[in-house]
């Protein structure tokens, strides 16, 4: 049998909240119980809204409240990996580039 891994991926864009508090602390009751481990992978591709200080904040509250995670990630901890595939979805003729702006794709809605 395989070992659970169970993550909870919230984005640095706001502090954590009660509602995030309880879907983490489900989560991380759900792995304890089975023996796995709890992954937090933060959320950090959207540029323009992550902050770090809301990162850290996240971090420091979780430790505060008990919910202790197993490993740590940051999805752009990936980027290289997604930038390899990417290039070989594109050589492959599987993905194209849209050159669309962000009012066509809103119109597109």
């Amino acid at each position: 049998m395989r070992m659970i891994r169970v993550r909870y991926a919230p984005s640095p864009t706001g502090y954590f909240h009660i509602g995030a508090a309880r879907t983490t602390l489900f989560i991380l009751l759900f792995a304890r119980q089975h023996n796995g481990k709890f992954i937090l992978r933060i959320e950090d591709t959207d540029k323009e809204r992550s902050k770090k200080e809301y990162e850290d904040e996240i971090i420091a509250t979780m430790h505060w409240l008990g919910l202790d995670f197993d490993e740590f990630y940051r999805q752009t901890d990936w980027l290289d990996i997604y930038e390899t595939n990417l290039k070989k979805l594109l050589d492959e003729k599987k993905a194209y580039y849209c050159y669309c702006t962000k009012e066509e794709l809103e119109a597109h809605k």
